[in-house]
């Protein structure tokens, strides 16, 4: 089926029906990163990731040298090599081998660039039968299903639904309470296969250009055997496995698997160099010693071009341990079936787009949320969320924005029409199901919107509509001259919040500004890959705030704060003008907690104060990953008098917003909205505390759906409330 064909909607409904795989999941999650971390115990683990990532992309800037020096080795040693552009080139050099070698039976060890070419349905269709001899890639075989993770290909499953799956292919009754009776079982199925093979197939976690070895990381033993026993040994792998020396293997080996399974090392670290001597059976069943074949394809497959660009050759840092997998709170829940064509999660939307296709990848780039929680464990630091944005923007550039998409976003930045015209008509319209400041039910086709969660009601009084009377309380001789750039929520939405903003940084003497002209960031339209509407946006922005003549533009919305920030001056690399305006606007950015909690430092204000009503905190993805602010805010609780800070488990996990996401896909936003609620609960605190207010929206209904207790509030709320 094609990606075009597919339903993702009712994929992914029926694995957030699978209680199954859910359990598997979640409590894997849940595991992964204090077993990560222990793992690196006297490590220096970012220190071990730059030399990572350094040498990964040294490496990529000589691919095609180090290509030819691996090929040239292997030769050198005996091997043969043959230079795949496609798969399908793969595919006809292996049968062709088949053909004229005999071969009628084939073991694997996992490949995840087998799976990428279906090289299995290859030699099914030519009558060669092929058995996978990694236990979790023969369960899935037998049922037909591709792996849901990159290293532990059977994840989703539980000891009865693996049963099952031996009973089928063993025509017995294999219990599954019997784990050990399983894996013996397997043993002594599997050892027949590995007897009888005449090639064995292997990928490869790295191959070494200075003498033309590979390298295979592995648990179970199987790659061994299939390097060992059979008289024909094929390695195939991608060109961004390739490293330098052997003293590169070290810096892989330091990480992947404690990245990938927690490990310091794997059960086996296996080095082939070239074929060796074998004895076999000949066609007349006699045992001959004899020569082992090696063939070494390297495959192409879209990889070469990806090197030469600037932005998606940093997909060569992979080392394919799936840790972003393991941390990914959107992964966790639909698991990796309903991703694109074979690679899962983030890495695997981004490897789809390159090695299959910018359409493919478009179906399901929704699926990356940009929480950013994959950057933090990356062995190879890629920047997954930027490259997923890069992706997003070529699309829009080959196939343009979606009108529906352009057309909001288009009323979205016209603040006269959106403000007089729409907002108060959604005010109106808003009435007869409003209570307080939520709508707690909604009707008919809507109703599923307000399902765990209530939605914020539009303000009665938008911001920008208060800021001429709350300015006449700007005092006289100010320290500074701060512009505020409020955002949508914060104008709309959340006006009463911006108003305490104001409120705080008055009361530490700065005068506080608001350009009317000011614009939406630009993150809703950026986010969906239209930066040349992005450009549009940002040059209104930086006019409305460069005629204010500001000391400090301030947002109290951290992905407001970080599109400002950080992506305007990305924005305009190729016009030095604009960028010469970037850089001064873009200095002058700062997010509200991180100022406040200076001013207060330098004010002798921000010291702790002991006891009171407990407040819990919750860090919003932009705020502590992208910005890199987390202790401020917490500073800030600490230092108001009648509070008591009490951290919540998974503070820094998402919950579920993410923009349009949380409406999208709200589905997927739910389950992540019901556990932060769930560890909010757990705290006992009666206030959770926030930076940002699209987490402000989303935790808020959720709370008042489910723990009307428990109430949210910005951080500006609770400094306003205590001045």
């Amino acid at each position: 089926m094609t990606m075009a064909e597919r339903d993702l909607k009712s994929e992914i409904k029926e694995k957030l029906s699978d209680d199954i795989m859910q359990g598997a999941l979640s409590k894997f999650a849940e595991q992964y990163p204090g077993s990560r971390l222990k793992s690196y115990a006297g490590q220096d683990i970012e220190a071990l990731r730059e030399d990572l990532r350094c040498m990964k992309a040294e490496a990529v800037d000589e691919i095609e040298k180090l290509a030819d020096d691996f090929e040239a080795n292997v030769k050198a040693r005996g091997g043969q090599v043959f230079r795949a552009a496609t798969g399908d080139d793969v595919k006809k050099f292996l049968i062709q081998i088949c053909k004229e070698n005999g071969v009628k039976r084939v073991v694997k060890s996992k490949s995840m660039a087998s799976e990428e070419i279906h090289l299995n349905e290859c030699f099914t269709e030519n009558d060669i039968r092929v058995k996978e001899t990694d236990l979790g890639e023969w369960m899935i075989a037998i049922k037909g299903q591709r792996p849901s993770h990159m290293v532990m290909p059977a994840i989703h499953l539980n000891r009865y639904q693996c049963a099952e799956m031996f009973t089928q292919e063993l025509h017995e009754e294999v219990p599954g309470e019997d784990i050990p009776y399983m894996i013996q079982k397997a043993r002594q199925t599997l050892r027949e296969e590995f007897l009888q093979a005449d090639m064995g197939i292997t990928g490869a976690n790295f191959g070494i250009a200075e003498n033309g070895a590979i390298g295979l990381v592995t648990n179970e033993g199987n790659a061994r055997l299939v390097t060992t026993l059979p008289r024909i040994h094929v390695v195939l792998i991608g060109y961004e496995k390739l490293i330098p020396k052997t003293e590169d293997a070290a810096k892989i080996l330091r990480l992947l698997p404690r990245n990938g399974t927690c490990q310091r090392m794997t059960s086996y670290m296996t080095m082939v160099d070239g074929p060796t001597k074998i004895i076999y059976k000949d066609e007349n069943g006699k045992y001959v010693e004899g020569d082992r074949k090696q063939y070494v394809i390297l495959l192409d497959n879209g990889r070469l071009e990806a090197a030469k660009d600037p932005v998606f050759k940093q997909v060569y840092q992979c080392v394919r341990c799936a840790s972003c997998l393991n941390v990914c709170p959107i992964w966790t829940l639909v698991g990796g079936h309903v991703y694109g064509h074979i690679y899962s999660g983030g890495i695997g939307a981004i490897l789809t787009g390159l090695l299959n296709g910018i359409e493919n990848f478009h179906k399901f780039s929704d699926l990356c949320i940009g929480c950013r929680k994959c950057t933090t464990v990356c062995p190879g630091k890629i920047p997954i969320p930027d490259i997923i944005d890069e992706l997003r923007s070529r699309y829009v550039k080959a196939h343009g924005t979606p009108s529906m998409d352009s057309s909001f976003f288009n009323m979205l930045n016209d603040r006269s029409t959106f403000h007089n015209l729409l907002l108060k008509a959604a005010f109106i319209g808003q009435a007869p199901f409003k209570t307080g400041k939520y709508i707690r039910h909604l009707p008919l086709f809507l109703a599923g919107m307000t399902k765990g969660r209530s939605l914020p009601a539009i303000a009665s009084v938008q911001f920008r509509d208060r800021m001429d009377r709350l300015s006449r309380n700007n005092p006289s001789k100010p320290k500074k001259r701060v512009a505020y750039f409020s955002g949508c929520n914060m104008d709309f939405v959340f006006a009463d919040t911006s108003e305490n903003v104001v409120k705080v940084l008055q009361n530490l003497g700065m005068e506080v500004v608001y350009p009317m002209a000011q614009s939406c960031c630009g993150k809703p339209i950026l986010g969906i890959g239209d930066r040349e509407a992005g450009r549009k946006v940002a040059q209104k922005n930086i006019m409305a705030f460069e005629a204010v003549k500001p000391d400090v533009i301030l947002s109290a919305c951290p992905t407001c704060t970080e599109t400002l920030k950080e992506t305007y001056l990305k924005l305009f690399e190729d016009d030095a003008e604009w960028t010469r305006r970037a850089m001064d606007f873009c200095d002058k950015v700062q997010e509200f907690t991180q100022f406040v909690a200076a001013e207060y430092k330098a004010a002798g204000k921000l010291m702790p104060t002991a006891g009171g009503v407990k407040v819990t905190y919750h860090d919003s993805c932009h705020m502590k990953r992208g910005l890199g602010v987390f202790e401020e805010p917490r500073a800030l609780i600490n230092a108001t008098p009648g509070l008591e800070l009490v951290e919540m488990h998974n503070c820094d996990k998402c919950c579920g917003m993410a923009g349009s996401f949380g409406m999208k896909y709200a589905e997927v936003s739910l389950p992540m909205l019901e556990e932060k609620v769930k560890n909010i609960k757990n705290t006992g605190a009666q206030i959770a505390a926030v930076a940002c207010p699209a987490c402000m929206m989303q935790i808020g209904g959720g709370l008042d759906s489910q723990e009307p207790g428990v109430k949210v509030k910005h951080i500006a709320d609770l400094l306003a409330e205590k001045l």
